[in-house]
């Protein structure tokens, strides 16, 4: 169950990340994520009324209010580093930080996976950097590009490792999700703010008549990225971290794959070899 699990999150987190792209190509990529995250607040406002989860209210929220926190400034360090460095860097190191952080949280705790499982996560891991297009050659990556990606790094991997531990019960994970939105909600609309101030425009070209136009996509982007939290959290509880992060962290192939399909984009030869070893360590991983 932790395998299908995780690879439902991957497959949530792909789409999502290929469908906030699209977006991105309209409008800032601050109100794409905002908004997204207002329309899943409110759709998790609504379940977490019906379902009575205000009941959970508890310690453990902690955990969503920090995910809620660190994860928009993952994502914005993620943006600000592709805008200043090579897409082929930046992407394969922010994947691996996904997938380093809450490995090494689950090793920490005591998880001790078999020789099996071990190749597989080699496997994927060296997969998903692969699918990720890594640059070789080329002019020497700015340091501030560097720091920029690892910091974004650490907040995915953050994200996972902390999302996890943030409810017990199915109730409370609605209450857990609803708080991690809303705090990416104020975090993102400060810096939604502060872009403005900046003489940024948030609206597309268009203005708020492309922006209406776009709430479905962006509705679907947000409840994608609430839905892959889910299942990674009921992974997570269900089995090992160090399994369920690493195949959670496949989604760059899901987003290559969609990117390919969709759009007609044509994968590199590294890119489509990373498909296939990513492949080869999920078969690894459910089967070890």
């Amino acid at each position: 169950m932790t395998a299908v699990l995780a690879l439902a999150t991957s497959l949530m987190w792909g789409l999502a990340d290929f469908g906030g792209g699209l977006l991105t190509r309209r409008m800032s990529a601050l109100t794409v994520v905002v908004v997204s995250q207002i329309l899943a607040a409110a759709v998790l406002g609504a379940i977490v009324i019906a379902t009575g989860g205000w009941s959970e209210f508890g310690p453990q929220l902690w955990f969503a209010v920090a995910a809620g926190v660190v994860g928009p400034i993952g994502m914005l360090a993620f943006y600000r580093a592709l805008a200043l460095g090579p897409m082929g860097v930046v992407s394969p190191l922010g994947a691996l930080g996904g997938v380093a952080v809450p490995v090494g949280v689950g090793l920490a705790l005591g998880e001790r996976p078999g020789w099996l499982q071990i190749t597989g996560i080699l496997v994927a891991v060296t997969g998903v950097v692969l699918a990720c297009g890594p640059q070789r050659g080329g002019a020497p990556v700015p340091r501030q590009t560097i720091v920029l990606t690892l910091v974004a790094a650490f907040g995915f991997g953050s994200v996972m490792a902390l999302i996890e531990h943030a409810s017990t019960t199915m109730a409370g994970l609605f209450l857990a999700l609803f708080v991690q939105r809303v705090l990416n909600v104020m975090v993102g609309g400060a810096a939604l703010l502060v872009q403005l101030r900046r003489g940024v425009p948030a609206l597309p070209g268009d203005g708020w008549p492309a922006l209406r136009a776009a709430v479905p996509a962006l509705a679907l982007v947000g409840l994608a990225d609430v839905a892959a939290n889910g299942t990674y959290m009921l992974a997570a509880q269900n089995g090992p971290v160090t399994v369920a992060a690493v195949l959670a962290s496949l989604y760059p192939v899901v987003t290559a794959l969609a990117a390919r399909g969709m759009l007609q984009e044509r994968l590199r030869a590294v890119q489509a070899a990373g498909a296939g070893l990513a492949l080869a360590g999920t078969v690894l991983l459910a089967t070890g």
